[in-house]
């Protein structure tokens, strides 16, 4: 372990917190994944081998990217907006739909689907934290500093929101989040925020998935109690995901049903993606879900100690801005699962099951993590100045 953290510079509780994660990733995707094998036809293990294979390639992602100095992530974050912002256009006139959303394009020759929305704010964030680093000393112009930095947050927002208005909204808060921080003016940010508001109700109204907005927040508003043992229909029930959620939970317990005896897995629809922290409980009780949470407390507890020691405002921001999402995600997923908001697609970092998700969630950490490796390389500089040196002795010669 030693020797492996020797050629792993960085925050050494971000590093244990993402193998603890993928570790247990592996066990809950593999437990959770049995309805959806037998659907495909396919063996169980071909699932957990797919699923080991990305964060196998997930940890080499942000090796490399760790390794990288992150002052050239910046010239990269411009490059990534000139791409990103045709790729959300094009995601939303030829994508393929799920749902009555066209959330994913697939990848010519490997035949892989690839979900814009992940590089989107990936890019987002480290646009920002550039254009805030380099205009710290005209922050209050409007015209230099206020109208290309949130100009490019609309834009980003409009373009995911009309396909995926919760990413959206995550994204949305993180970037207010970090123009705070960045000392933008809370009352330039105020008016625009409202503004954002009243595009956020036209979306809801009149969008392409109107109908589906709707029966999310009725059915959260009204949802049912269900007892644990009660069984529950898909054509019965409007609120089949979130009650079969709390099923899984509440027959948990405090100590839960072990590794791989989750009865709701069998029921919900996706147990292993965006509500695999619910199957998480049902096996590994209460205190398998309050672990969890610890972890991503205290992996935003280290992003921000990065951001309090990084002498450079643009490493700062990078390690705010991509922690905050990583961190608000977590939490969205977790408040999904347990009823405290409506039913999103937002999947637990680390933790579920996917392709693009872990491997931009890596990326953002190999970044954090290469401001972090920069911190430790400056304070071993300054401590060998630091040192004296040795007083040189002069030898006399006997006369």
């Amino acid at each position: 372990m030693e020797q492996l953290f020797s050629k792993a510079k960085g925050d050494r509780w971000i590093w244990i917190i993402v193998i603890i994660l993928s570790g247990w990733s592996l066990l809950a995707v593999y437990s959770s994944v049995g309805t959806l094998a037998y659907k495909e036809g396919k063996g169980t293990e071909m699932y957990l081998l797919k699923h080991f294979s990305i964060i196998a390639i997930g940890f080499i992602l942000m090796y490399v990217s760790h390794k990288v100095d992150y002052r050239y992530y910046a010239g990269i974050s411009k490059m990534l907006m000139i791409v990103t912002i045709p790729l959300l256009l094009y995601t939303l006139l030829f994508g393929s739909k799920v749902n009555d959303a066209s959330r994913w394009v697939t990848i010519p020759v490997i035949n892989q689907t690839f979900q814009t929305s992940d590089l989107a704010k990936l890019a987002l964030i480290t646009f920002l934290a550039r254009m805030l680093s380099r205009k710290q000393e005209e922050i209050k112009d409007v015209k230099k500093s206020f109208v290309p930095i949130m100009g490019s947050v609309c834009v980003i927002f409009v373009l995911i929101a009309l396909a995926n208005l919760s990413t959206a909204l995550m994204l949305f808060g993180v970037s207010i989040l970090l123009l705070l921080i960045g000392r933008i003016s809370f009352k330039q940010i105020a008016v625009v925020s409202m503004g954002v508001g009243f595009l956020l109700l036209l979306v809801i109204s009149f969008g392409p998935r109107r109908a589906t907005y709707y029966s999310r927040i009725k059915s959260y508003f009204k949802t049912e109690e269900v007892h644990p043992t009660e069984k529950v229909s898909f054509q019965d029930d409007k609120n089949y995901q979130a009650n079969n959620a709390k099923i899984a939970i509440a027959t948990g317990g405090v100590f839960g049903k072990g590794p791989g005896n989750s009865m709701q897995r069998n029921v919900l629809p996706h147990p292993y993606s965006d509500f695999i922290f619910a199957i998480i409980i049902e096996e590994y009780g209460t205190i398998g879900g309050v672990i969890l949470l610890v972890l991503y407390i205290v992996l935003m507890y280290r992003c921000i100690r990065i951001v309090t020691m990084s002498p450079r405002a643009f490493g700062a921001f990078l390690a705010a801005g991509l922690g905050f999402s990583l961190t608000i995600q977590a939490l969205a997923n977790m408040a999904v699962a347990v009823g405290l908001g409506p039913v999103t697609g937002v999947p637990l970092p680390l933790v579920s099951m996917g392709g693009t998700s872990i491997l931009f969630t890596s990326v953002a950490l190999g970044i954090i993590l290469s401001v972090s490796r920069n911190i430790e390389e400056l304070k071993g500089k300054q401590e060998l100045e630091e040192t004296p040196k040795p007083k040189k002795v002069v030898v006399g010669t006997l006369a």
